[in-house]
């Protein structure tokens, strides 16, 4: 896995994604980097956490299966809010 800051902005990258449909110029306007060490998207990418894939003529970004399952590890990782009564 790679640092913490990039793993947290990955995660925000596929939360982001999964709002709502996302074309490929978008994502590029919001998510790519020409900084070393953030590279998210290019990470997100390589690791499989995300495709391209055309839809009517658009060059849309969606989040893998894979993607999906990071998400779900990281939610379940994340520590319960302390509850007052």
């Amino acid at each position: 896995m790679g640092d913490s800051v990039t793993e947290s902005l990955i995660l925000d990258l596929l939360e982001w994604l999964i709002k709502r449909d996302r074309s490929y110029e978008e994502v590029m306007d919001a998510w790519r980097t020409s900084c070393p060490r953030l590279p998210v998207w290019e990470d997100a990418n390589d690791r499989g956490l995300v495709m391209k894939e055309q839809v009517q003529g658009r060059c849309i970004v969606r989040i893998t299966s894979s993607g999906f399952a990071f998400l779900e590890q990281s939610r379940l990782r994340k520590p319960e809010a302390t509850r007052t009564v």
